[in-house]
């Protein structure tokens, strides 16, 4: 099932505070593993989404500066702690807190990506779902073209305007 034709509905699904969802990605960013936690979440079987990229499970409320940022820094070595909102194959959606690292071969080159998604604190939601809508108001508005570099610059504004970088702003969120 293409993901263009799923349609977002308002059923959210909770993970349970004992759980984790794992995948890995080429550095294309297809799946090329995920533990059954990723499969009983998304609704999708392995055949259905090995080999496809990750967005697969993008949720049309997601900021596209969020994963800007995040392919910022993968791409560039680091991990990165993010809060996204993901959609299932039948249109439910959940919100996990995403820890994504790069993989390395023995020689240290980046290889890969590893996730490791868990429960957000619903407290975090509480800020992060305004500070989404904002961010996606802002891209529709800039219009395709200047989206990302927006909503980033938005972004980057509130960061400054808290003194914090965008990790430490993720992580105590997490912490509320």
């Amino acid at each position: 099932m293409a993901r263009q034709h799923i349609q977002p509905t308002q059923q959210e699904r909770l993970m349970r505070d004992d759980e984790f969802i794992v995948s890995k990605a080429d550095l294309k960013g297809r799946i090329t593993y995920s533990n059954q936690v990723f499969a009983e979440f998304s609704g999708f079987t392995e055949a259905e989404f090995l080999g496809k990229q990750h967005n697969l499970v993008r949720h049309p409320d997601m900021p596209r500066c969020v994963f800007k940022l995040l392919w910022q820094h993968i791409e560039s070595g680091q991990e990165i702690f993010a809060y996204v909102k993901n959609l299932c194959k039948d249109g439910s959606f959940y919100w996990v807190l995403a820890n994504v690292t790069p993989s390395r071969d023995a020689q240290g080159k980046v290889v890969g990506y590893y996730s490791v998604r868990r429960k957000p604190n619903p407290k975090a939601l509480a800020v992060i779902i305004p500070l989404y809508k904002q961010l996606l108001q802002t891209e529709q508005n800039a219009g395709a073209k200047e989206a990302i570099e927006t909503s980033l610059t938005q972004m980057h504004n509130l960061l400054q305007e808290k003194g914090v970088s965008y990790e430490r702003f993720i992580l105590d969120l997490q912490g509320l």
